[in-house]
């Protein structure tokens, strides 16, 4: 499902229109992403946190040449699933 499909999904459920729902779910996205710029964890309750994990620097290999690389140290985003949602998918 991409993000279309979510919008649609939550229409019907909710009965609102998709330009709402579309606009809603843009806001929540967006607050997310901030929190997670401020190194913030984002706590969902039963489906799931959001949170941002630091990648150390490494070292790597150019595939097409087999030449050594430095890979550098980077942030990247992160999701752990909660409980409930780890039930439901079994």
């Amino acid at each position: 499902m991409n993000k279309e499909g979510l919008v649609e999904h939550v229409a019907a459920a909710t009965g609102e229109t998709r330009k709402q729902v579309s606009q809603v779910l843009d806001a929540i996205l967006a607050g997310i992403t901030d929190a997670l710029r401020r190194d913030e964890k984002v706590t969902l309750v039963g489906f799931g946190t959001f949170q941002v994990r630091a990648r150390a620097a490494r070292e790597g290999r150019n595939p097409r040449t087999g030449e050594k690389i430095q890979i550098p140290a980077r942030k990247v985003p992160a999701f752990t699933a909660g409980k409930d949602l780890k039930a439901e998918l079994g």
